[in-house]
């Protein structure tokens, strides 16, 4: 971890490829560990985070003293994550046997063993549900033993309301030690970014050849130009062209002329057919996909299922004017991602990446809370961070696997 002046220090226990991470190191926290148990999420936040130790590790399987001595020598200030949610799903069984379900618990023994000032755990809206009431009773009670108060009432975040042009709910448990200032919950902003806004300026996909069989393509100087000329404020701030006074994260080295995360997704002439009758909002009958509005709100971004689960796509939202999917790059945008953030080089990943992550806007608005709490003024480091080696963003499970053997907790 880079010691520059006093930063606080945070541990983030579900990781996945790091939007949460991101945000709270954009409120200006200093993410010293990271723990992600899927090695191809693991291999994408190390590429992402240089400055953050990656454990690639089931948490279930870590104590408080594995964390705890890889930690600065000083109280740790923040724990946070969002377990695996698919068991307290709306969309779900609700499975209360659910193996994952126990993820929750395994959180707050890590908070009990670590005993940070704050915690903030995320999840779905249907840890709420009526067949998931008790269970949240006695997570926090569990909390309440640990030695923490919970913000109550619990309260469900949609993004839309912090900047992200993505509907998208979640629930958000807030944790604070006893005799620590109480945290409380971000108000909503009142502005919000539309879909024009996020994605509007980027080139058309199809005018590159390149991209019919990769991710990446270096655009031409003149080309770049021309889509920085038209992009929102929203867009000029996630390509660093204007100043962010709420952004403290540390400043990565990047090529703005590279355009990734933009593999074309190559539809059949009759299904590009369907596509281009569509209007804003209209769904195509066949595979259930809809289109967007510009000037409206993303749908929410799911991930779909891993490999273990049946490794089924999520639907993904059609571009408000091409006959298309969005690209992943586009879905970065819309989830509030900087430019210079990677995801997976394969769509399957990168989606399934971005439809796990939280918002970075969010998170940065929740981090943000804990440091009004804390009392600390966050500033901007100046140390540039170099991004990892790209073969990180093209493993295969199997290789990732490998790759992640030195992480282990």
């Amino acid at each position: 971890m880079i010691n520059e002046k006093y930063r606080p220090i945070a541990v983030d226990l579900f990781a996945g490829a790091g939007g949460f991470s991101l945000g709270i190191e954009q409120a200006g926290f200093d993410v010293a560990i990271a723990v992600e148990n899927d090695p191809v999420h693991a291999a994408t936040h190390t590429f992402n985070f240089p400055q953050t130790q990656l454990l690639w590790a089931d948490v279930a399987a870590l104590s408080g003293r594995d964390l705890q001595k890889r930690l600065p020598d000083r109280p740790l200030d923040l724990v946070f994550g969002g377990p695996p949610c698919q068991g307290f799903s709306v969309m779900g069984k609700h499975d209360l046997k659910d193996t994952r379900n126990r993820l929750v618990f395994h959180f707050c023994r890590l908070v009990r063993e670590l005993q940070p000032r704050y915690f903030v755990m995320e999840n779905v809206p249907g840890l709420t549900h009526v067949n998931n009431r008790v269970l949240l009773r006695r997570l926090k009670r569990e909390f309440k033993t640990a030695g923490y108060k919970i913000a109550e009432p619990v309260r469900v975040l949609n993004a839309a309301d912090f900047g992200v042009p993505q509907a998208r709910k979640r629930l958000f448990l807030l944790g604070t030690r006893q005799g620590e200032a109480m945290l409380s919950y971000p108000q909503p902003l009142e502005t919000s970014i539309t879909v024009r806004d996020a994605i509007a300026d980027l080139p058309n996909l199809d005018a590159f050849c390149e991209l019919r069989h990769q991710d990446e393509v270096l655009l031409k100087p003149d080309t770049v130009d021309e889509f920085e000329a038209t992009a929102s404020l929203y867009a000029k701030k996630l390509r660093e062209l204007v100043p962010d006074p709420k952004n403290f994260a540390y400043p990565r080295v990047w090529n703005p002329l590279l355009l990734t995360g933009s593999w074309q997704t190559q539809h059949t002439k009759a299904v590009v057919k369907r596509f281009r009758k569509l209007g804003p909002g209209q769904q195509d009958k066949t595979s259930r996909l809809r289109r967007l509005d510009w000037d409206g709100c993303c749908y929410t971004l799911r991930a779909g299922t891993g490999a273990d689960r049946g490794s089924h796509t999520a639907p993904r939202p059609l571009h408000p004017h091409y006959p298309r999917t969005i690209s992943v790059r586009e879905a970065a945008r819309l989830h509030s991602f900087p430019d210079w953030f990677r995801l997976h080089g394969t769509k399957w990943h990168g989606f399934r990446q971005i439809g796990n992550a939280v918002p970075p806007l969010v998170g940065r608005a929740l981090g943000d809370r804990i440091l009004q709490a804390i009392g600390i003024e966050p500033f901007k480091p100046t140390t540039m961070l170099q991004l990892g080696d790209k073969t990180l963003l093209r493993l295969k499970y199997k290789q990732a696997v490998k790759r992640m053997q030195s992480y282990r907790g």
